[in-house]
């Protein structure tokens, strides 16, 4: 039998998790519980798992893995790390990692805790982040890293600490600054205006792949830091529509809004990407669509959708108006975080 370490016996512990299952076994109680929050880490491990053998449970208490958990070990495909402190002699979960794939390629490294942004001191988060970066380091070669995200106050001492162990300077400028918001029932802003005439706000369908492709491509292309081709775009798009995470807003046969929502968990969804073709621009289509959207997931169970939206972002209106809070010079909401993505010179660039 392995020798089993508990957390009591040190500060910190880092765990590695080379399946979803097994992340989601230890972390997923702390998960359920910020299940809004944590929809960055959460999502891309609960579509890993079969949903018939396996259910987040908020009120669980988690097993503590045997010691060959905690030793870095190199791994080609996705994998977590969880890393978890014991200064009351019961395991607690400060932080994860996420290091994780898509169809069009490997992800950010995602970061995550439960703690808001003004519970985490510089005595607390600076020698975590330094265990997580090390284990990490370990664990892939450094130009898997090329880019991290998550909460501003991790990210940025994170990436510092990468920068020194690695040699790779952090992007002179961030490749995107956000604020994480929510919609609930309770904010929504339900509008019943009627559409034009021969105007439709659907899911979209097979034949529709070549207009939503197109969308998808101009979406990346507007990122910079992301762009893809017109047939990798018919990829994401043929995937998107099979799994019914896409829907449009139809002017007479031609598409020029899209809406996706491809984080989803029991509880929330994420809306992951929303873009207007120039040519249907300044016409309210975007607001239109994301209330859809928004009242569709609502109504169909979801109690919260997430988003997150660029600082400098127009849409930021948009979102409010629909009733995403924190935005738009509202008050402080809690729940409502900065977020930030910063980029690695030297490395792979990925795609999401």
């Amino acid at each position: 039998m392995p020798a089993r370490i508990h957390p009591r016996e040190t500060a910190t512990v880092v765990v590695q998790h080379d399946t979803a299952s097994d992340f989601l076994a230890l972390a997923g109680p702390t998960l359920a519980r910020h299940e809004a929050s944590s929809n960055i880490v959460l999502a891309h491990a609960v579509k890993r798992v079969d949903p018939a053998t396996f259910q987040l449970c908020a009120d669980a208490s988690p097993a503590f893995p045997d010691a060959s958990s905690m030793q870095p070990r190199r791994t080609e495909g996705a994998f977590w790390l969880t890393l978890w402190s014991a200064d009351a002699g019961t395991p607690a979960l400060d932080l994860v990692l996420a290091c994780v794939d898509g169809t069009l390629g490997q992800y950010p490294i995602f970061l995550w805790s439960p703690r808001r942004a003004h519970e985490q001191s510089s005595a607390w988060l600076r020698p975590r982040l330094a265990a997580l970066a090390d284990h990490l380091r370990a664990c892939v070669p450094p130009e898997r890293v090329f880019s991290v995200f998550g909460m501003t106050s991790l990210v940025a001492p994170f990436a510092r600490r990468w920068s020194q162990l690695t040699g790779f300077p952090v992007e002179p400028e961030p490749f995107y600054a956000a604020h994480f918001s929510f919609c609930t029932r309770r904010t929504l802003r339900r509008a019943s205006a009627p559409l034009p005439a021969g105007h439709l706000l659907r899911p979209a369908t097979p034949r529709d792949r070549e207009q939503v492709a197109q969308l998808c491509k101009e979406f990346a292309d507007d990122s910079i830091h992301f762009p893809l081709s017109l047939e990798r775009a018919r990829v994401e798009a043929h995937e998107l529509i099979a799994r019914q995470q896409i829907w449009v807003y139809d002017a007479d046969g031609a598409v020029g809004t899209i809406c996706a929502y491809t984080r989803n968990t029991a509880r929330v969804s994420a809306i992951t990407k929303v873009y207007t073709t120039p040519r249907a621009r300044r016409r309210g289509c975007a607001e239109l669509l994301v209330r859809r959207v928004t009242s569709h997931l609502l109504d169909g169970g979801k109690e919260t959708v997430v988003l997150y939206v660029g600082h400098e972002n127009s849409a930021q209106k948009v979102y409010h108006r629909v009733g995403f809070a924190g935005l738009c010079g509202d008050e402080k909401v809690d729940g409502v975080e900065d977020s930030l993505e910063l980029g690695f010179v030297g490395s792979t660039r990925g795609h999401w």
